[in-house]
């Protein structure tokens, strides 16, 4: 007796191209109720591999945090040093 086997299909989860960048430096808080934080990141593989960039992150971070960057070639703006009625 031959079985036909069918060829299996593999069913599971597609993700981007992403970089790892680890934070170098907390720059402080941005976005209009100050939900997002900025910090200076350093690119750990990649064609920008020891690039440093400033990035805007939600969500709890901390120094020596792994952030998973899909583009390394956006910087985020500085933040103006002022403050609420400067």
């Amino acid at each position: 007796m031959v079985e036909n086997k069918k060829p299996e299909k593999k069913e599971g989860l597609t993700f981007t191209k992403a970089f790892p960048a680890s934070v170098e430096e907390i720059v402080g808080r941005t976005g209009t109720r100050g939900e997002a934080i900025q910090v200076r990141c350093k690119i750990l593989d990649g064609r920008d591999k020891n690039k440093i960039l400033r990035r805007n992150v939600r969500g709890p971070v901390q120094l020596k945090d792994i952030l998973m960057l899909r583009e390394t070639e956006i910087e985020a703006h500085a933040l103006n040093r002022g403050g609420r009625g400067n």
